[in-house]
């Protein structure tokens, strides 16, 4: 086969574009050629991979050290309303986000068209939870890879996407899927009339995307997926089984204390790092076990005084190489978390805050995988407890190896890249 031209084009957030990178490594271990499309900030991101990377502008044009403090900003600013449900967080924080990721799409049809007659891409691979009109009116195959919770592609009989709700809870659908509507309708309006100035169609109020009529990719992993009204196609959806990537070796450091305790991650990812004070009250309660654990904090080490001893902070851990070495995950519940705690068979206690933390928390627990915990309101003696069955629960132990197994023997990465060279080769006929 003819080398093919393969562009990636996920949100600018650290999860999305990692998981693009690592398929985009294996499309290149098979012998074609993969670029990026990406917000300026996350350009070096990309290049620092090796990428070439094209940058299209999702908001007004700034430097990126300023793009990084906004949405910094925008996160600690509603640290308060991390403390509320999510069916709370929907006139605040799921509103605002929304507005932003709307702006977003009309910035980037400013840039898009130009930057995909440049790069002629034989497919497009979008990771994103709105249109990009340009993409789908390219002229090449487009795929949508959906790298957040499996509910983001919708069915009457699964909890709806954000919500953190369980599987049998209806009326917390219902009642969720109503405050949704209500909120984001005038968002969605002027959405739906920027579509139209595109020669696009409207969506049906609540929808901003829609699947991919060549290929949707779901990072999920099958064996935590929701029970569906209607099964997802095969020939459309496919499932990467958290399609993991390689990073750096990490070699565990010697501890002041507790050298034979069990050993802790700890993570809220590099945006709920601002969350300071609940890091402080976590690595306080460590410091008084038998435990050790390695904490991220992100890029405010300067916030905090000398850890105890059986501590250690960093600004940033190659978690996927972290991960296989501990025995239980403190996190919040991005997916990248989630799905990396399965993949090498590590049970997590999931503190959620905003986004489809929810939902991965309720899934974590639902599935028997590990524990979902209110992100405030825990008592000293509760988080030991929860620890404390991480380690010792011998069927979470068993459910844990047996998902493990299964996702690592489906090598997501590669399963992607064949997929995409596929779709290239079929060209329009896919559709």
């Amino acid at each position: 086969m003819t080398p093919k031209t393969f562009a990636f084009f996920p949100e600018a957030a650290f999860g999305p574009a990692l998981n693009s990178v690592g398929i985009a490594q294996a499309v290149e271990r098979l012998g074609h050629r993969a670029v990026f499309l990406s917000d300026p900030g996350f350009v070096p991101v990309y290049e620092g991979y090796g990428f070439e990377a094209h940058p299209v502008n999702l908001s007004e044009p700034m430097p990126p050290e300023q793009m990084a403090k906004f949405w910094e900003d925008f996160i600690n600013g509603h640290i308060p309303n991390f403390r509320k449900a999510p069916i709370d967080q929907l006139d605040n924080y799921v509103r605002e986000c929304w507005e932003a990721i709307v702006d977003s799409a009309k910035w980037a049809e400013k840039d898009l068209p130009s930057v995909l007659a440049k790069v002629q891409p034989d497919v497009i691979s979008v990771d994103n939870v709105i249109l990009f009109p340009a993409i789908k009116q390219s002229g090449v195959p487009w795929v949508r890879i959906i790298s957040c919770s499996e509910n983001e592609i919708e069915d009457e009989a699964i909890p709806p996407h954000l919500s953190g709700l369980s599987e049998t809870d209806y009326a917390g659908h219902a009642a969720f899927r109503a405050k949704f509507h209500e909120v984001i309708k005038p968002i969605h309006e002027d959405f739906n009339a920027f579509l139209q100035t595109t020669g696009e169609s409207p969506y049906p109020l609540g929808q901003f995307f829609e699947a991919s009529p060549w290929m949707n990719l779901m990072l999920y992993p099958q064996p935590v997926t929701y029970r569906r009204s209607k099964p997802l196609d095969p020939a459309r959806f496919q499932y990467l089984e958290g399609c993991v990537r390689q990073d750096e070796p990490y070699t565990v450091p010697t501890f002041g204390a507790n050298a034979e305790g069990p050993l802790l991650y700890v993570s809220f990812g590099s945006l709920g790092a601002g969350d300071t004070d609940l890091l402080k009250r976590l690595i306080d309660l460590i410091g008084r076990s038998r435990y050790r654990a390695l904490v991220n904090v992100g890029d405010y080490l300067e916030a905090y005084e000398a850890p105890p001893p059986n501590v250690i902070l960093g600004s940033w851990f190659p978690q996927p190489s972290v991960i296989p070495q501990v025995d239980a995950v403190i996190h919040h519940g991005g997916n990248n978390s989630f799905t990396e705690c399965l993949y090498f068979g590590k049970p997590a206690i999931i503190l959620p805050y905003v986004w489809d933390g929810h939902d991965n928390a309720m899934r974590v627990e639902e599935t028997g995988h590990g524990f979902r915990s209110d992100r405030y309101d825990w008592t000293d003696e509760q988080m030991i407890a929860m620890i404390e069955s991480c380690l010792t629960d011998t069927e979470m132990k068993a459910r844990l190896a047996a998902t493990s197994a299964h996702m690592q023997a489906e090598n997501g990465q590669e399963k992607a890249a064949r997929i995409l060279v596929d779709v290239a080769a079929k060209g329009g006929k896919g559709r």
